[in-house]
Formats: structure tokens, sequence, C-alpha cells
């Protein structure tokens, strides 16, 4: 095991991690994207974005997308190389606001939480449409771990948190549990070439009906490449 250092809610960190990553010249097989953070108060990255959008979701978008000349390197029709994206439930309550997707307009912790949650499950979805049109040995599927009893519940409500050190025993699953379907996305031969999938308990499940938007995907894709600063290929494809 070796530790190498990237700050999801810093571009600059992104960028000197990927050089440093592709400086060893090593394939990559799997890549997990699983930071994030949950409720907190109104503040922005150093790049000026919303923290929830940016760390949830743009970091992910640009690390995964500055990594995949590597992945498609690594990848072969026999054992596709793999990128999981670690969302959420709440995704599906969540609203992409396309002209406001830094929350400047109305601010609300959940609501920010859930559109970053929203936006990672239409990036996957793009990513595996792209993935396939250039024929790359690559899949990607999002996953929903579940409740998992986590120090990201840390700026709810004092109330919640009560509740929650009562009640995690019973209805929480512990980080081990919550870690499963992941593993299972990465390593499973049942999920061999298989991409494009919303999974949850290990088992593929249907996700919110505006994640199939597929307009709302390429619009989101275009715009989130203007935000991180790199070519929008995607763009040129069917």
């Amino acid at each position: 095991v070796e530790f190498l250092y990237c700050d999801l809610a810093s571009m600059k960190s992104i960028r000197q991690f990927v050089q440093q990553f592709r400086a060893k010249n090593c394939p990559l097989h799997v890549l997990v994207n699983n930071a994030g953070v949950m409720l907190v108060p109104e503040r922005k990255t150093e790049d000026g974005f919303e923290e929830h959008f940016g760390l949830n979701y743009l970091g992910h978008f640009l690390l995964t997308n500055l990594l995949l000349d590597t992945l498609k390197q690594s990848g072969t029709h026999s054992h596709n190389a793999r990128i999981i994206t670690v969302s959420s439930a709440t995704h599906y309550v969540g609203k992409l606001h396309l002209n406001d997707l830094q929350s400047r307009c109305s601010y609300s912790p959940h609501g920010a939480y859930a559109q970053s949650k929203l936006a990672l499950v239409l990036f996957t979805y793009r990513l595996q449409h792209l993935l396939t049109a250039n024929g790359s040995h690559v899949t990607a599927n999002v996953v929903d771990p579940g409740v998992v009893d986590t120090e990201l519940y840390k700026h709810v409500f004092w109330v919640v948190k009560v509740v929650k050190w009562m009640t995690a025993w019973l209805f929480f699953k512990t980080p081990e549990e919550g870690a499963s379907t992941t593993i299972y996305a990465a390593v499973s031969p049942e999920v061999e070439g298989a991409g494009g999938c919303y999974l949850y308990n290990e088992e593929r499940t249907k996700s919110a009906d505006v994640a199939y938007d597929e307009e709302l995907q390429r619009r989101l894709w275009t715009e989130s490449c203007k935000m991180v600063g790199i070519s929008d290929e995607g763009s040129r494809l069917p």
C-alpha cells in the first residue's frame, strides 16, 4: 500500500496528484470516487466552488477525467478497468439547478448535498455513454452505500445526533457493511463489462428518473468541463 496525497476540494491538488501518479507508470484498474462532505454550512473551496458541489462532484469529475487515459490503457476486453462513484439515496430528492450550480441564489445544506449526489449519478451515466461510444475497456457505475455510521453526520442538528447515537446500532450500517457494495462493484465478476448501473446492496436498481435524462447529462458534462478547465471531448460524440 502506498499513500499519495490528494485534496478533492482543490483543483491544483488533484492535478498534482495525477502528475505524481502518472510518473510512477503504474496501471490503474479500479478508481473509487468516495470523498465527500454532508450538510456543511455555506462555504467555498479554494477555487471558489460551493463546497458540496466542488468537493463531492467537481473534484471527482476532474480526477476521473485526468485519469481516463491511464484507465483506458489498463483495461482489456476480458478485464475492464472500473470506475466506481459513491452517491447516495439523497439523490432521489435532488434537483440540478444548471443556472445556479453554486447555490448562490438560495443556499440550503440539504439541497446542495442532494444536488451534488444527483450530479454524480448523471455524470456516471454520461461517462459510460462516452466510454461505450469510444469502444473503451472501462466501465463506470454508481453506488448507494446506504445509511452508514460515520463522521459524515457531524454537521447535522444536535437532536439528530442524539437520535443517531441511540439508534445507530439498529438502523445504521457499519463502515464495513457500507463499503460492501463499493467492493462488489470494484471486484465482482458479476459486473464485469457492465456499466451505467446504479447499485444498492450489491444489486442493480433504478435511480431517480431525472438521472436518465440524456440532455441533462450532456449539459451538466459540458458545464462541468468549463468549470474545471478541461476540453469537452464528449460534446463531439453522439
